[in-house]
C-alpha cells in the first residue's frame, strides 16, 4: 500500500538546522511531483515546498525562500526538506505530499519546533 513516513522532526533553537526526510513506497515515486506543507495550530496547511517529478524544478513559499531547500532522491524514493536559519514561525507540522494527475498521498507528519 502507498506509504509515506517523514522523520527528523525535532526541537531546534532559533537560527538552527534540521532536515526532514519523506520515504516513499507503494506508487512510482520517480512519476510524481512531490512537496512539503506545514500546518501550525489554528491555521491553515500551507505548502512550504515543490520539486517536480525528475527534481528540475523547485518552488517555495516566500516564507522561506532562501532559508530552505527540497531535494529527492529517486534512486532512494526520498524526498527531503533542508531547513535552516529556523525561525520560530517555522514551529508547525510537516507534512510530506506526493501528487500526480488526480492522485494525491499524505504522510502523517512529524513536528518541527523552533524555541529558546
Amino acid at each position: 500500500q502507498v506509504q509515506l513516513v517523514e522523520s527528523g522532526g525535532g526541537l531546534v533553537q532559533p537560527g538552527g538546522s534540521l532536515r526532514l526526510s519523506c520515504a516513499a513506497s507503494g506508487f512510482t515515486f520517480s512519476m510524481y511531483t512531490m512537496s512539503w506543507y506545514r500546518q501550525a495550530p489554528g491555521k491553515e496547511r500551507e505548502l512550504v515546498a515543490t520539486i517536480s517529478s525528475v527534481g528540475g524544478s523547485t518552488n517555495y513559499a516566500d516564507s522561506v525562500k532562501g532559508r530552505f531547500t527540497i531535494s529527492r532522491d529517486n534512486a532512494k524514493n526520498t524526498v527531503y526538506l533542508q531547513m535552516n536559519s529556523l525561525k520560530p514561525e517555522d514551529t508547525a507540522v510537516y507534512y510530506c505530499n506526493a501528487f500526480r494527475s488526480l492522485r494525491s498521498y499524505w504522510g502523517q507528519g512529524t513536528q518541527v519546533t523552533v524555541s529558546s
